[in-house]
């Protein structure tokens, strides 16, 4: 009967929603790479001989905040308004909204961040000088770096898994954002909060209204971004807030969307500026010998690497196959457990959100910042490259079918 029928774990993807995912998909493709580049130069000139000259240009005051603040907290915050942005858009028409298509995904999203930091703080627990507040680190998937793997070796793999990691994507973006606005905002001001609720609200107010001038929503979101930062909430939360508000849904006499639109401007510099700025400025870990040496007995460096490693892995495939084996749910036909299982793999690559917690988690203790931060690059690069393997093998049986 068809009431007795399994749900897909995977979902399908139909007309405008797979436009929507190829073009996202080549977006964040190409920003991968940008990325890998900008992380690779910064690692280079961190470890150089003209380092000194890296650290003064990423700690010079540039009006009310540093370079690498501005990177952080400014650059950041267009990454976050179309994680909004995309966040609404599948809640309201994308693969979210389909609860039945969504359990697996979102499942394996949440498992995907619970296990990476229960075994952090079980490593941290357990030891004299561990630091089990960096919990946080190694939960979040980097989509751009994910992507761009998947992309390089997976040309023949099935469209159901680009869809299933892009959803899984969104979810641990949000679940990030979460710990974000509740775990690192510290001494709130509640006068300049509402204050960023009251500039959020003009924006919403401008969508409803239907305009569409550039120039009227400059200073609304410059509004909300300062308001942000001054009220003690870190800065990107308003990218995010100001994203969930924009309109996912075309009038009638609309070939696109506000949030189409403005994907289609942002997006290029989202993914081939703002995310690689903010890598070249956070990726800058010195990786001397006594530094790696001390990365094998730091309690916060094994946890992250075996968070982001082990954790991502159990997590996300444990959480997939436990949600298809006690529900009616059941892994799409064109799909194998392996292909999950290198995905899974792929999820511990926890590069830029990652990196941002390690510089939140750890902001006194900047030893600790350079560690954590030398742990989410090894963890990012041994998990791209088990991945790209596993990924390579399953795309020649694809290819060869």
């Amino acid at each position: 009967m068809r009431l007795l029928q399994k749900r897909r774990a995977f979902p399908r993807i139909l007309g405008s929603e797979r436009a929507f995912l190829a073009d996202t998909l080549r977006a964040e493709t190409t920003g991968g790479l940008v990325l890998v580049g900008a992380a690779v130069i910064a690692l280079v000139w961190a470890n150089s001989p003209w380092q000194d000259s890296y650290h003064h240009l990423r700690d010079a005051q540039l009006g009310p905040l540093t370079v690498e603040g501005w990177a952080t907290d400014g650059a950041l915050t267009l990454f976050f308004y179309l994680a909004g942005v995309e966040l609404k858009r599948e809640l309201v028409v994308g693969t979210l909204s389909r609860i039945r298509e969504a359990v697996v995904p979102v499942a394996a999203a949440i498992c995907g961040m619970v296990m990476p930091a229960l075994i952090y703080a079980a490593i941290n627990l357990t030891v004299a000088d561990g630091k089990p507040h960096g919990w946080a680190v190694p939960t979040a998937t980097d989509i751009a770096f994910a992507l761009a793997v998947l992309a390089i070796v997976g040309s023949s793999l099935p469209s159901a898994l680009r869809a299933f990691l892009l959803t899984l994507a969104v979810v641990d973006d949000f679940g990030a954002i979460l710990v974000i606005a509740a775990f690192f905002s510290h001494g709130i001001n509640l006068l300049y909060l509402l204050a960023a609720l009251a500039f959020i609200a003009v924006f919403y107010i401008l969508q409803r209204r239907r305009v569409r001038t550039p120039l009227l929503y400059i200073p609304v979101v410059l509004g909300a971004w300062w308001f942000m930062h001054e009220s003690g909430i870190h800065a990107t939360i308003a990218g995010v807030a100001l994203g969930l508000v924009t309109r996912v849904l075309p009038d009638r006499d609309e070939k696109k969307s506000p949030a189409e639109r403005v994907e289609h401007h942002l997006r290029p510099w989202s993914a081939g500026v703002a995310v690689p700025v903010f890598a070249l400025f956070a990726a800058g870990v010195t990786l001397s010998g006594a530094a790696l040496r001390e990365m094998l007995t730091d309690p916060v460096a094994i946890g992250v690497v075996a968070g982001l490693m082990a954790g991502k892995v159990i997590g996300v495939f444990g959480g997939s196959w436990l949600t298809a084996r006690f529900t009616r749910a059941e892994l799409n036909s064109d799909l194998a457990w392996r292909d999950v299982g290198a995905v899974s793999v792929l999820a511990g690559i926890g590069f830029t959100v990652a990196l941002l917690i390690a510089q939140l988690a750890f902001a006194d203790d900047l030893a600790q910042i350079e560690r954590a931060k030398a742990a989410v690059l090894v963890a990012s690069l041994l998990s791209a490259l088990i991945a790209a393997v596993l990924l390579f093998h399953r795309n020649r049986a694809y290819a060869d079918d």
